[in-house]
């Protein structure tokens, strides 16, 4: 239960001058009182706009941020995606040892499982002014309302309503402080950047320049090959099974996110290219180079891969070798050898909004299909957008199967492909040499939709119509 993360952070409502104004005030009274945040507690200040700071130290709040440990750390992003740089040694350490449930609180919109940081298991979504309470307080399990979150430096105990502003107060300092003016100011040339943009040398041309030692940015496989006509379609034959899922697996479990690892596929990339650890970033960061994000698909910590129970994380078996390895490692040693994959999930695959690596990187890994009880609907148009099939069971999910993901899969008719048509899936049972066959409901919902496919993806689609339209 204890506080380990305390972020105030650049999205939703950090958006609102209130909050942040009462953030700034409860941390002048805390400081007032004599209060401090707890010294476990990793704080910080990352709004999304510049004009923040700007009111915020105009109505004297600054300061008193700063006291408590709310520094300024940057704008944009930063805790929410996973950007909160590791904790102290000591405390990493004795998490990991312990086996403790420790937590973060972050004005953000987005705590999904392993994304904020390995540490935090449990990550609560709070007002700016409660994040700030909560790191005076630095745990989670007392109650606000009730219990003291500190001592004063009276001796005395000092509550939540102690602390807190009135809506009045808040409304004073936002009426003088925050102006017109100041947004003028800060957007009137926002796109002149600083001296570091200012600095950077470009060699311009009507196409990009690829660096192809940049670990940062590559030219994408997307259009490899590519023809002026798409290949016909052909069918899944002697698929193999990249992984099986559970229920509500969200694209932050699909789509890399947050810190790299050592000791991952991408760790092990961006080592070999000899970038140092302290220099790996952030997946999010990485999001255009494919070598890295491909490698980090399904490689959330959280994740739970029905073929290796016993393993939280993205691994999986390799068939018919039976060796356990990272889903990248099995998804590039499966293409070696021909095969293609499919991927099998439960109700609600695709949640969540890290929507377009989770696609992506499902694509390049080579499944060709996800067999599923449900989709979320935004998820299942991106993947259709990238030419994999997204398939609906009609009757029985995977669990009536017996699954234990040496079955080889083959799924037929996909010439004739038309919107919601069902088709059948065939699982060959290599223990036993007997064939299952089940009905599943083609996700493709549209002629549109269906045409991107067809083209292997909406790139390809695009790009194939902008050559016809430059040929007259």
């Amino acid at each position: 239960g204890d506080v380990v993360i305390a972020a105030i952070t650049s999205c939703t409502n950090t958006s609102n001058p209130s909050v942040l104004i009462a953030a700034g005030l409860v941390a002048k009274k805390a400081v007032e009182k004599g209060l401090k945040v707890k010294p476990w507690v990793k704080t910080s200040l990352a709004p999304g706009s510049q004009v923040v700071t700007d009111y915020l130290k105009a109505a004297g709040l600054t300061k008193s941020l700063d006291a408590l440990g709310f520094n300024l750390v940057g704008y944009g992003c930063t805790t929410c995606i996973g950007n909160s740089g590791p904790l102290p040694e000591a405390i990493s350490e004795t998490i990991q040892a312990s086996d403790l449930v420790a937590c973060s609180v972050l004005s953000g919109n987005r705590n999904f499982e392993g994304r904020v940081n390995p540490d935090t298991r449990a990550n609560y979504l709070a007002s700016p002014p409660l994040v700030v309470a909560y790191a005076l307080a630095g745990n989670m399990l007392i109650d606000l309302a009730k219990d003291p979150i500190g001592e004063g430096k009276d001796g005395k105990p000092v509550y939540l309503k102690d602390i807190w502003p009135t809506s009045a107060e808040v409304a004073e300092l936002q009426r003088k402080h925050v102006t017109q003016k100041m947004f003028a100011s800060r957007y009137s040339d926002v796109f002149k950047g600083d001296k570091n943009w200012q600095g950077i040398k470009v060699a311009g041309g009507q196409t990009y320049a690829w660096d192809v030692g940049s670990t940062y940015v590559q030219n994408p496989p997307y259009f490899q090959d590519m023809k002026m006509e798409p290949e016909p379609v052909n069918d899944v034959i002697e698929a193999r099974i990249l992984g099986v899922f559970g229920d509500s697996i969200t694209t932050d479990h699909i789509s890399p996110a947050g810190s790299i690892k050592a000791s991952s596929p991408a760790g092990v990339y961006l080592r070999e290219r000899q970038v140092p650890t302290t220099e790996f970033n952030s997946y999010g960061a990485r999001r255009g180079n494919h070598e890295v994000m491909m490698r980090g698909t399904f490689a959330n910590i959280r994740i739970r891969n029905k073929i290796t129970p016993e393993i939280e994380g993205g691994v999986t078996r390799h068939f018919p070798s039976g060796d356990t390895m990272a889903i990248y490692d099995a998804a590039m040693r499966y293409q070696a050898e021909g095969r293609p994959m499919v991927i099998f999930a439960g109700k609600e695959y695709g949640t969540g909004s890290s929507r377009d690596w989770a696609a992506k990187g499902t694509k390049l890994l080579g499944v060709r299909a996800v067999i599923a009880e449900s989709f979320e609907r935004i998820h299942r148009s991106n993947l259709v957008g990238m030419g994999v099939l997204p398939l609906q069971f009609i009757q029985d999910g995977w669990q009536k199967l017996n699954l234990t993901g040496e079955e080889i899969v083959s799924i037929r008719g996909l010439s004739e492909l038309s919107p919601r048509r069902q088709l059948t899936v065939e699982l060959y049972r290599a223990g036993d040499g007997r064939i299952a066959r089940f009905p599943v409901r083609c996700r493709i919902d549209t002629p549109t939709e269906l045409e991107y496919f067809r083209n292997g993806g909406v790139l390809n689609y695009v790009l194939r119509n902008l050559a016809r339209d430059a040929q007259g």
